[in-house]
Formats: structure tokens, C-alpha cells, sequence
């Protein structure tokens, strides 16, 4: 990583952190406002669990011989489950390997 990258990263990582503590960025990005990282995680989190949960009772339904659940329903809304949940892994992954890749920058 070239030093110019570098230091672009760790400004976004400040403006980041800035805006998970809810100060003012300053000129690093950030309009006032907006959620911090944390709420939108949460957020994101909540509403994967959401769509998961409603999978599942769409799963009950039709299992339990529900005449309104069809099974193009329930097979469409369990695939749109799985890829918000892999979505959602797949940021948690890039997340981890940004922090490793931060703690074994040498200062």
C-alpha cells in the first residue's frame, strides 16, 4: 500500500470514528446528521434477524398446510433471507480483515 492510500485510510478511519462518537467531522466527510456506523450495523443486523424470523414463519405456515402460503412465497422470501444474511457475513469478513490489517500496521 503506497503511503498516499495509507493516509487517506486513516483519515477516513478518524472521520469515522468522529462520527461513531457523534462529534463534528470537520473537512474529513461526514454530514451532521447522520447515523453513526454502530446504529447503521445495528440497524443492518436487525433487519437481516427480521427477514430471517419472517422465513421461518413462512416456513411454519406453509409446513403447517397454510392454503394461503404458496410455495413460490415462501421459497423467494427464504433465498432473499440467505443473501441478506451472506451480505451481511461478507461485511462482518471485510470488517475483521480491515481491523487485522490495522493492528499489524506498523506506526
Amino acid at each position: 500500500m503506497s503511503d498516499v492510500a495509507i493516509g487517506e485510510v486513516l483519515a477516513q478511519m478518524r472521520a469515522m470514528a468522529a462520527a461513531a462518537r457523534g462529534e463534528e467531522a470537520g473537512n474529513a466527510g461526514g454530514a451532521a446528521g447522520e447515523p453513526a456506523f454502530g446504529e447503521l450495523m445495528k440497524a443492518s443486523i436487525d433487519e437481516v434477524n427480521r427477514a430471517m424470523q419472517d422465513s421461518k414463519h413462512l416456513a411454519e405456515r406453509f409446513e403447517s398446510g397454510d392454503p394461503e402460503v404458496s410455495l413460490t412465497e415462501l421459497m423467494v422470501t427464504a433465498q432473499r433471507a440467505n443473501i441478506e444474511f451472506q451480505a451481511l457475513t461478507e461485511v462482518r469478513n471485510k470488517l475483521l480483515t480491515a481491523y487485522q490489517e490495522i493492528m499489524n500496521m506498523q506506526v
